[in-house]
């Protein structure tokens, strides 16, 4: 019999195992280098693949190995030998799972490789900013008698809010808010000694804000817990008075993602069936009785991002208000020093604030309107389709207010029908201080019309001034529809002693005047006739105006398309436009919307579309080279989008790196060995580092309704510039920001990270910071493209609102802001959003995303989706309509459709070239990765400790000299029986 050989065998294993254990850290040093050059990092991917491919083949050796073992021996421990092969099976399924989630895992833990130091300097300098931008974002509502400022020294803080103050919102656009400057230490900090028996009232009755659905990534709580006037005891407000005779009121509101504002305070906690959340509550209204009654100086502050409805601030029993938004980090630092006077406000509101917020045109269609046919099952659930009608048209904001008391035949304004619904009008602020402004000189030619304005303190104090400046266009009644007054440029002074004077220059172009014509001309129409040229001190009160005369109409049609347009701009959304009637000055009160949308059933042709999941292939394209050319992306750095070096790049690819690129898009973008491409960590948000996977924080700026309350493009470029270098200090390249939806309702639960309701405003301020970002090395990625204006619902029926409009008001109102930062800064991303236009996803808009954004605009750059939803987002026809990258966790699927065709290849090909033209032009190379984590060297530990113990595990249950000691036992006993 021939006897195996254990010391050989047991030599065999522990060669193998030194020669894994060799293997595993100098296969990821290998991976690592990635060609030897560090300057586009490490390739995680590599690194784990390689880890996983040693762990496979070990795993196969030891279980050969075993096998040959027993079949040897004959017999083994069939127990334990079973317990240790599932445990090989569990490694290798382990090695497996990391290699398919090496990138989610590698950007969660991302936030370990940060440099500390270098992340808590920028987040310093970032709360210096915070604070500069709260305070010319603050806006001086009220100042009845000159009762602000108010001397430093005692001050009441009355309000549950004050204790429970709003910073930002919740969501891609809130922040990390417990270190944060709450409004009694921002006092405190500017000289002021708070009523502490107060503070203790209000902390002694708080209630954390609950955590629930309706905002399904952080959570929002709509409750009021305004204490009843009973629970203030006689002494507590004897205390009170005494302390001082300046009381501060503070009425606060919060919202974020996932849900729109409650119309309906019924089943909510101090709340009344009838009101609304952006009302006082009933115990609110009576508390600032209580406090009226009681002290000579009262001072509301407004906390809140979304307008309210504020007309108990003309009683004049309440002597000031300041709207201070959502101050972020350390704004209410600057909240403090407005009060004392340390600073002059400056801000302008962003909103039109009207007595009943309800009497906005889209207060009617704001909210959830399924189609009642359309069920149908996706997974366990049943889901169905729903839509929103745009059907105010173009006039959101100041463009209906201003518009709808104006005589059509005269132009006159009833202005006592407009006092009686406006409060305070679009751009409204008052000042410590008096200003004059004057138009010193007008000029204008066929392309341009400038104003000099000269503004000048006339007051006793220091401060700063905003020069508006609005156009009237000429109105023919059943003509194209058209607001009575339209911001056309803004500017900011410089700080200006009494008596000083500064010349503020304002320019725009002629073309910006002309108004789409979507019913007959299909293009932009410059009608014939006077157009006022208005220097105001918001959208209602006029200083000064000249005139430009149209001598005749000018079509920018194919003939004659605009100046800053590639291609002449035409209908492209005939099939959003529906079965709407849209609100018309002609017929304001046959067409205002006058009662809630209701549910409706859906043609079977509209139930096809929304349910459209083909992949139309085209079979005219040609097959993609693969060739290489030896080029990586850094050569590509500040190339022009056309160059050929382009060509030659691309052929670099093969079709599985370019899926790897487009499927991997959530919060990150992979390394790329082919063309030596840089892996990158995106993160939200708007008001700063918001990373929703690896859990990092930068600092909160304030809410992005502050930052367009400060009408400051310089300083908002300052943002984006510390918005990039928290970035870069955080090892993080893209920014999911900012976001210039339109504040088309007062109950839009996302307004507090919009800017406006005004779309120029809005273009002008995102543009700002993008530029800002940009310039220091950041991508942005501005979002929601478009027509993305409201929350309701948007988690439990996650099938995208069919969006009806009309093309005057899509690119009016809410395509503008993007127009302008394509055109003017030149962004190199934007996010396309969850709604439908019409019948068709967003994100597969060959309309949109290419004949408008890419075609018309120029765009060149990356378009990626909102987080992906499979139910309704189909990614192949979003590739072919020019939706280049996919925002989520885990890696999507792309069918055989692209590919595997020609026409998708070249789709593919299309998107890569976007996505590397981004990377390349921005610090990717600056943060590239180029040490090995500390999560890979953990990952080889396990590995080597494991296989080592199974390793002696499987020698053990196989061990030949006990087996054989047993057989010869065995056999002595049969001996000694016969």
């Amino acid at each position: 019999m021939t006897r195996f050989n254990s010391k050989k065998n047991k030599l065999s294993f522990l060669f193998l195992f030194g020669l894994g254990a060799f293997l595993l850290p100098t296969a990821s040093i290998f991976a690592a280098a990635n060609g030897g050059e560090m300057s586009h990092g490490i390739n995680i991917q590599s690194i784990v693949f390689v880890i996983t491919v040693i762990v496979v083949i070990a795993a196969v050796v030891l279980i050969g190995f075993s096998i040959y073992r027993m079949i040897r021996l004959k017999r083994t421990r069939k127990v334990l030998y079973t317990l240790l092969s599932l445990v090989l099976v569990l490694l290798v399924v382990f090695n497996i799972a990391v290699n398919n989630f090496s990138l989610l895992i590698n950007t969660a833990l991302s936030s370990s490789q940060m440099d500390d130091a270098k992340v808590e300097q920028t987040k310093d300098e970032a709360r210096a900013l915070t604070e500069e931008l709260e305070s010319e974002g603050i806006v001086l509502l009220e100042n009845k008698n000159n009762s602000l400022p108010v001397e430093k020294g005692n001050i009441n803080v009355f309000g549950y809010t004050s204790r429970s103050v709003v910073y930002g919102g919740s969501g891609a656009g809130g922040g990390a808010e417990e270190n944060n400057i709450d409004l009694q230490q921002g006092l405190s900090n500017t000289g002021f000694n708070v009523n502490e028996e107060l503070t203790e009232f209000y902390d002694d009755r708080f209630v954390p804000r609950e955590e629930i659905d309706i905002h399904a990534l952080n959570g929002g709580d709509f409750n009021i817990h305004e204490p009843a006037v009973s629970e203030y005891s006689d002494a507590l407000m004897e205390s009170a008075k005494s302390f001082s005779d300046t009381a501060l009121v503070v009425f606060s509101r919060n919202s974020g993602e996932g849900a729109d504002i409650t119309k309906d305070m019924k089943d909510l906690i101090g709340g009344t069936k009838g009101k609304h959340y952006l009302e006082l509550a009933d115990n609110e209204e009576a508390m600032l009785e209580m406090v009226k009654e009681n002290f000579d100086n009262v001072v509301v502050l407004i906390n809140s991002s979304y307008p309210m409805e504020l007309g108990f601030l003309d009683d004049e029993a309440i002597d000031a208000a300041l709207w201070v938004g959502g101050p972020g980090f350390s704004g209410f630092n600057a909240v403090g020093d407005v009060l004392s006077g340390e600073v002059n406000p400056s801000g302008r509101l962003v909103d039109t604030y009207a007595y009943d917020l309800t009497s906005a045109p889209s207060y009617y269609n704001i909210g959830e309107f399924p189609y009642e046919n359309s069920d149908f099952e996706y997974g366990d659930d049943t889901w169905h389709y729903k839509y929103i009608d745009y059907a105010e048209g173009i006039y959101v904001g100041y463009r209906y207010y201003e518009t709808r008391y104006v005589d059509n035949q005269t132009g006159e304004m009833d202005e006592e029908a407009y006092n009686e619904t406006v409060q305070y009008p679009f751009g409204y602020g008052l000042s410590y201080t008096d200003f004059q402004q004057e138009i010193i000189d007008y000029s204008f030619n066929d392309d341009q019309i400038t104003l000099d304005v000269e503004v000048t303190n006339d007051g006793e104090v220091s401060g700063k001034d905003v020069v508006q400046a609005y156009y009237t266009a000429p109105y023919t009644v059943g003509g194209i529809e058209k607001s009575h007054v339209v911001l056309a440029g803004f500017d900011k002074t410089n700080e200006l002693a009494p008596g000083d004077s500064e010349i503020v220059t304002i320019e725009f172009s002629v073309e910006d005047m002309a108004s789409y014509d979507y019913e007959e001309q299909k293009s932009y129409v410059l009608e014939e006739g006077d157009y006022q040229i208005k220097l105001m001190n918001n959208s209602h009160d006029v200083i000064d105006s000249e005139t430009y005369e149209v001598p005749s109409t000018i079509v920018y049609n194919e003939d004659n398309q605009r100046d800053s347009d590639q291609v002449v701009a035409t209908n492209r959304f005939d099939d959003a436009l529906g079965d709407v009637t849209y609100l018309s000055r002609a017929d304001w009160e046959g067409t205002m919307p006058t009662e809630i949308a209701q549910p409706k059933e859906a043609s079977q042709e509209l139930l096809d579309a929304l349910a459209d999941f083909t992949v139309e292939v085209e079979d005219n394209e040609e097959p993609i080279v693969k060739e290489d050319h030896g080029l990586s992306l850094y050569d590509m750095k500040g190339l022009d989008y056309e160059d050929p070096k382009w060509d030659q790049l691309l052929e670099q690819l093969s079709v599985k790196d370019m899926e790897n690129l487009i499927t991997h898009g959530g919060f990150q973008t992979p390394a790329i060995n082919s063309v030596k491409k840089p892996a990158t960590i995106d993160s939200d948000g708007p008001a700063g580092i918001n990373h929703l996977v690896s859990q990092a924080h930068g600092n909160q700026y304030t809410s992005e309704v502050v930052v367009a309350s400060t009408w400051n493009t310089e300083l908002v470029e300052k943002m984006g510039k510390s918005l990039a270098e928290e970035a870069k200090a955080s090892g993080i390249t893209g920014l999911y920001l900012p976001g210039v939806n339109i504040h088309r309702s007062p109950f839009g639960g996302r307004n507090f990270e919009y800017y406006s309701e005004d779309s120029f405003l809005s273009g002008k301020i995102g543009a700002s910071l993008s530029k800002g970002a940009m310039d220091n090395g950041s991508y942005v990625f501005m979002k929601h493209f478009a027509m993305y204006d409201m929350e309701t619902k948007r988690y439990e029926f996650p099938t995208g609102a069919a969006t009806w409009a009309n093309e005057q008001s899509m690119r009016e109102i809410f395509l503008k802001p993007f127009e302008m930062a394509v055109k003017e800064v030149g962004i190199t991303g934007i996010m396309s959003s969850y709604n439908r236009i019409g019948p068709t996803w967003v994100g597969e808009s060959k309309e949109l995303l290419t004949d408008v954004l890419r075609d018309e605009w120029g765009f060149r750059g990356t378009v990626i989706t909102d987080y992906f939803k499979p139910q309704y987002m189909n990614v192949d026809q979003g590739l072919a309509a020019g939706n280049d990258l996919v925002l989520y966790l885990l890696p999507t699927e792309l069918k055989s459709e692209t590919t595997d065709t020609d026409w998708g290849q070249q789709n593919m090909r299309k998107a890569s070239h976007n996505i590397l033209y981004t990377v390349a032009n921005s610090h990717a190379f600056d943060v590239a990765q180029t040490k090995v984590p500390n999560w890979i060297y953990l990952l080889i530990g396990i590995d080597a400790v494991l296989l080592l113990l199974l390793t002696l595990g499987y020698m053990k249950v196989t061990n030949s000299k006990k087996i054989m000691r047993k057989k010869e036992m065995i056999k002595s006993e049969k001996v000694s029986s016969n």
